[in-house]
């Protein structure tokens, strides 16, 4: 059984095979129970929790199991950890153990790059991106590589981890400009597409300031009384999500409009294994503004794990 670590997963992995693998992947046919979130003390002053992520399909079985200890910066440790375990489809023996945590990264910047690829238009100049955290190159390489993007503005509250990300983007793609911003009706409304990667609890902005056209990724949240974006930016736009099961069972950008009564299931357009399935541009004009809803998903796990283990 091979043991596969970070340094060996960021020399492998790229965009542009990663996107090619996620589409094949959840294109074809996969098991996948909703994953299971269990938190480990019922106090309101700790939110200390382990979740469980299974899913599966023709080639490989695999299982990512992370804990999620927010207070851990406290004490010098990460607040996640995570593994992800691979097994043989086959005759069912164990081929790896990933490293889930590096791989959580590419696969959920990979996962909305693919379905700006198909939701998003063609002629997106413009990417807002909200967030700073570990996830944001990530995010920004990941859309840079189904768009061409001229102009990148960024967003965050914290002003010096912004400030490096800038460095580091701009020093990386020469031929865009990336400028810092602020959450504003001129910046929203000259988005083509805006990406949202934060811990922030209420709306980031105003879904009114939204142009015709634009494409909004969703992908920091996953709690069912918090949301990165209003009711406003829901019942404007085509839903489209990565798990139905997931988002409507975590996401407070769907169940609070739900439960406002101004939305329902029944308007979701598609889930991301559908656009795949079907692989062409799905956006039907060039004015409907699309949101895609991700909570992260073990099926997207189990492609890139397998991917990068094909690499060995």
């Amino acid at each position: 059984m091979q043991v596969i670590e970070q340094a060996h997963i960021d020399n492998v992995l790229n965009f542009e095979s990663l996107l090619t693998a996620m589409q094949q992947g959840f294109a074809r046919d996969f098991g996948m129970p909703k994953r299971n979130v269990y938190e480990l003390d019922n106090s309101d002053l700790n939110h200390d929790s382990f979740a469980v992520l299974p899913a599966w399909n023709d080639h490989v079985i695999g299982v990512k199991a992370f804990t999620y200890f927010p207070k851990n910066s406290q004490a010098g440790y990460e607040s996640l950890y995570s593994k992800i375990m691979l097994f043989s489809r086959e005759h069912g023996e164990p081929l790896a153990l990933v490293d889930g945590t590096r791989i959580t990264l590419w696969r959920t910047a990979a996962v909305s790059a693919l379905a700006s690829h198909y939701l998003s238009r063609e002629n997106s100049k413009h990417l807002v991106f909200f967030g700073s955290g570990n996830l944001a190159e990530y995010m920004v390489r990941a859309h840079l590589a189904v768009r061409n993007f001229k102009r990148v503005t960024l967003i965050a509250r914290n002003q010096e981890k912004l400030l490096a990300l800038q460095s580091r983007l701009q020093g990386a793609f020469t031929e865009v400009e990336f400028v810092i911003g602020q959450s504003n009706e001129a910046t929203i409304y000259s988005a083509d597409v805006i990406s949202c990667a934060t811990c922030c609890a209420t709306p980031l902005f105003d879904g009114n300031w939204l142009k015709s056209g634009t494409h909004v990724d969703l992908i920091g949240n996953h709690h069912s009384d918090a949301r990165e974006c209003d009711t406003a930016t829901i019942t404007r736009s085509r839903v489209y999500v990565d798990s139905k099961a997931n988002v409507l069972s975590e996401a407070g950008e769907l169940l609070i409009p739900i439960k406002e009564g101004v939305f329902n299931e029944q308007q979701l357009c598609a889930e991301l294994a559908e656009l795949a399935k079907a692989n062409i541009y799905a956006r039907i004009n060039e004015i409907d503004i699309t949101v895609f809803k991700s909570v992260g998903t073990a099926l997207s796990d189990l492609i890139a794990a397998y991917h990068v283990y094909q690499s060995l």
